[in-house]
């Protein structure tokens, strides 16, 4: 790996602990003003202190997130189709690598969609997108999309999907936690993050994810909607950050979740 690309990466996967914890708010390309991301700067300017990296388009990055920040940015490269369609595999890439340099960000990421009717596209684009990378020194994160059918997060699908982008170059996978995780990790040679996916019901419910994929294999998490959709999205993020880093337990997380809701406060000022 060229020193360059090495270096990127090292901005957000930490030395220290080899994890990283990714703030996801890159939702809007495809659905739009999502709840609690109407206005993204006010959304994430709070949590950027705590963000190994936040993963966003380039719209976002030039509008919403302060120059000045030292936040490593993780920049969603394809696009091209919302929720409105009914099959959203059928991306391309929409912001090219010369754009990705200009903008000085740690790593690009696309969506692959194994067992989609658009599976050959995309697996063709991240293959193209590896090359631009090894090329120019930045890393290249493929994203296991499953579309609309969460039924697909199982172990044996997430494994192949995990093992294709790192057969075609992937520097590492962003995936869904499963069952058998330590499956999909065994067979995946390069890092891997997972994703929250939709908001779930419990503060507890998302530390136990956390901490069942830190335990089972993978460096870190990718997580939007849990963050930055719960009541207390800063005392979200430091407990997961304890989890992450501290290998603190989930039961340990919960109290500095509950005692990081005293100091920081309910999100008031965020939409409801």
């Amino acid at each position: 790996m060229d020193w360059g690309l090495q270096n990127r990466m090292a901005r957000f996967i930490k030395s220290a602990t080899g994890h990283t914890v990714m703030l996801a708010a890159d939702h809007g390309y495809f659905m739009g003003p999502t709840r609690r991301l109407e206005d993204p700067r006010s959304t994430l300017e709070p949590l950027l202190p705590y963000a190994d990296a936040i993963a966003v388009t380039r719209g976002v990055l030039r509008h919403s997130i302060p120059a000045t920040s030292d936040v490593p940015i993780v920049l969603r490269v394809s696009g091209g189709v919302t929720v409105l369609k009914e099959d959203l595999s059928d991306e391309a890439i929409t912001t090219s690598m010369e754009e990705a340099l200009r903008l000085n960000v740690s790593a690009v990421a696309l969506s692959v969609f194994v067992g989609a009717p658009h599976e050959h596209d995309s697996l063709v684009s991240l293959a193209e997108l590896v090359d631009e990378g090894e090329a120019l020194g930045m890393p290249v994160m493929a994203i296991t999309a499953v579309g609309k059918e969460l039924e697909k997060r199982d172990a044996r699908y997430l494994s192949l999907a995990c093992r294709v982008s790192a057969e075609l170059g992937a520097h590492m996978v962003k995936t869904y936690y499963c069952e058998n995780f330590e499956k999909v990790v065994e067979g995946c040679p390069v890092p891997l993050v997972v994703a929250g996916g939709p908001k779930l019901d419990t503060d507890r419910s998302v530390l136990e994810l956390c901490a069942g994929a830190i335990e089972k294999g993978a460096i870190g998490v990718d997580m939007g909607r849990n963050i930055w959709q719960s009541d207390h999205p800063v005392a979200m993020i430091k407990a997961i950050r304890a989890i992450v880093h501290e290998k603190a337990t989930v039961r340990e997380a919960l109290q500095t979740l509950t005692a990081s809701k005293k100091t920081s406060g309910p999100a008031a000022s965020l939409p409801s």
